[in-house]
């Protein structure tokens, strides 16, 4: 057998080939299987992962949308609520401001008619002391001869009807 002819060399390669193989299949096969398993093992957990991670990920946006709206409402009512409480205040204020405008305006008018009336009694007390001493001057000047005081006598007299 020539080792160098085309047919023998065929042979060879094939029987090297075949020896190859279950070498390989022996020794590397299942390690090289082995790691690409592992390696496709781990492609998937970690595919499974991300998906995982992204279901989260959106788990989470929705539960922060849900947040931020129910923070959006809270704060619109608290909102709400303190126009509300500034305009109750403020109506409150104007209406205590009325009526302590209105009782100080009667106070006024208390204090003013209270003033009033006493200026018309020392008024009165005035008039009627001024006209007694007038009346008591008129008086000593018609009473200061007899003949006055006689004469005022008769015309009081005439004046006074008995019945």
């Amino acid at each position: 057998m020539n080792f160098t002819a085309p047919e023998s060399l065929i042979f060879w390669t094939t029987i090297i080939f075949i020896l190859f193989f279950i070498l390989l299949r022996k020794f590397a096969w299942k390690p090289i299987l082995g790691a690409v398993k592992g390696r496709e093992d781990s492609i998937n957990e970690a595919l499974s992962s991300a998906e995982t991670a992204r279901r989260e990920m959106q788990n989470l946006t929705a539960e922060n949308e849900r947040i931020l709206q129910e923070a959006r409402l809270e704060r619109d009512s608290l909102l709400k609520e303190a126009r509300e409480m500034r305009e109750k205040m403020i109506a409150d204020s104007k209406a205590d401001a009325q009526a302590e405008g209105a009782r100080m305006i009667e106070q006024a008018k208390t204090a003013i008619l209270a003033e009033k009336n006493a200026a018309m009694a020392e008024l009165k007390l005035q008039v009627s002391s001024l006209s007694l001493s007038i009346a008591e001057k008129v008086l000593k000047d018609e009473l200061s001869n007899k003949e006055a005081q006689t004469k005022l006598i008769e015309n009081m007299l005439g004046d006074v009807k008995l019945n």
